[in-house]
């Protein structure tokens, strides 16, 4: 991990629960929508250059990321 995903990912927890399952699950959901990149994050990786685009595509992945935890927690 680089800082740009350490960052993104350390805000994704402030988010979500405390205990170690959440946490766990987090992480892997953020690196899965990190590696895959589904729309619109592969699309804003290739458009924005630089160290924004960088950073931003991987906080993408967090709110994916978050997403899908607070999907999980509604069901």
């Amino acid at each position: 991990m680089v800082w740009d995903e350490i960052v993104a990912f350390w805000l994704l927890l402030s988010l979500i629960p405390g205990d170690w399952l959440s946490q766990g699950l987090a992480f892997l959901l953020f690196r899965f929508f990190d590696i895959l990149k589904p729309p619109p994050i592969r699309q804003v990786d290739a458009r924005l250059k630089g160290g924004f685009g960088v950073m931003f595509d991987d906080l993408l992945a967090a709110a994916y990321a978050l997403g899908c935890l607070m999907l999980w927690e509604a069901l």
